[in-house]
């Protein structure tokens, strides 16, 4: 087991009307920037319930932040954040609400002239406006961690900012929110739920049962519940899809284990020039990725074959290629499809990325062994 030192700060409130909380999370004397992405929260009556729970505070709001945040509209949430000064920020929404709110937290606060710059060097992050959030979409996990992703439309770039200072200060999550979300938002909500947990746990063995376990029982119940979340009609289905996404990237399956995140590094520019749904993209990359390291990833591979898939007949390769592809059948059995060429990606696109990864020197995996060659051999193999 690696050495790790591990803190989340984030307070969740889980459950069944829990939004009314938001009174007596947030100091009354503060001025609320409200976040939004593109209006679903005012059909599903979430907000109606933030603004009633928020009626003694000063709020102003903020819509549009649109799925794969970019850039050039947060810049307009900065602002206008500035201009009300504005000392607390709240999220309401799905990942990508809640990502950009957490560029806007950091860009509020930055004295430089680019707040890209941030992007690029998040070490440039010294203090942030602190955030809450209101979760409607169970995907990416945004709601207990520092992590965010952000796009940039003028130069087709997407990267990932990350800061122990961009922890919300708390989360709620009511599972009545899924019930009328979009099928193609809950399908890419599991898939990224999934492959979250496969970039900690399908690398190489580090001596950490724990991890594995939890790891694995995570995926087994995405894999079980899928099905009946997708019908989104049982509360507790959707309460425990909810739950996965979460433990999934709050840090809990992380501790002392070695991890990947290839998969999402190219996911990411399929997403910057293509404008894919990252979970999209995830279901992509993810079987091609398998496929093209599964020697260095055999043993992780073989005790995923048996333990998640249950697949015990066989040879060993034969149990990693029968996982490999139960892996893509579950992508596809939630409707997600899984090629390149599904969505008239070819391989102009290919070398589009394989030279984004050689010109910024990215080489990546648990290894660090995926060069811009091996990049190439993936996607080939996902066309």
């Amino acid at each position: 087991m690696n050495n790790f030192s591990f803190r989340n700060p984030t307070k969740l409130i889980f459950g069944k009307d829990t939004i009314a909380n938001l009174a007596k999370e947030i100091p009354t004397g503060k001025t609320i920037m409200i976040t939004f992405g593109g209006g679903s929260v005012k059909q599903n009556g979430v907000y109606d319930q933030v603004k009633d729970a928020l009626k003694n505070h000063k709020t102003v709001e903020f819509w549009g932040i649109e799925p794969n945040p970019t850039y050039e509209t947060l810049l307009k949430a900065v602002a206008l954040g500035k201009e009300n000064k504005v000392d607390f920020l709240l999220a309401v929404g799905g990942g990508s609400v809640l990502d950009g709110t957490k560029f806007i937290a950091a860009a509020m606060c930055f004295q430089g002239a680019e707040p890209w710059d941030l992007m690029q060097n998040p070490r440039l992050i010294t203090a942030v406006i602190p955030m809450g959030t209101v979760l409607t979409l169970p995907a990416t996990g945004s709601e207990m961690n520092s992590g965010a992703v952000i796009s940039r439309k003028a130069t087709q770039e997407k990267l990932a900012l990350g800061t122990p200072l961009n922890f919300p200060v708390f989360s709620i999550l009511d599972p009545q929110t899924t019930f009328s979300l979009p099928k193609n938002q809950v399908a890419a909500g599991i898939v990224d739920s999934f492959v979250h947990v496969l970039e900690q746990y399908l690398t190489y063995p580090s001596q950490s049962p724990l991890m594995d376990r939890w790891a694995e029982g995570i995926l087994q119940t995405l894999v079980e519940i899928a099905p009946e979340a997708m019908k989104q009609e049982n509360y507790d289905v959707m309460a425990n899809f909810m739950l996965c996404a979460t433990m999934a990237l709050n840090g809990f399956i992380a501790m002392g284990v070695p991890q990947d995140w290839a998969t999402h590094m190219i996911g990411h520019e399929l997403t910057a020039y293509h404008g894919i749904t990252h979970g999209f993209t995830l279901a992509i990359v993810c079987p091609a990725l398998m496929q093209v390291m599964k020697a260095d990833k055999h043993d992780k591979l073989l005790q995923y074959a048996e333990r998640v898939w249950q697949i015990t007949e066989g040879t060993n390769e034969q149990k990693i290629n029968q996982c490999i592809e139960k892996t893509e059948q579950f992508f596809r059995s939630v409707g997600v499809n899984t090629r390149l060429s599904e969505y008239g990606v070819g391989k102009d696109t290919i070398e589009k990325i394989v030279n984004r990864f050689t010109e910024r020197n990215w080489i990546v995996g648990e290894k660090r062994n995926i060069t811009p060659s091996i990049v190439r051999e993936i996607l080939e193999k996902a066309l």
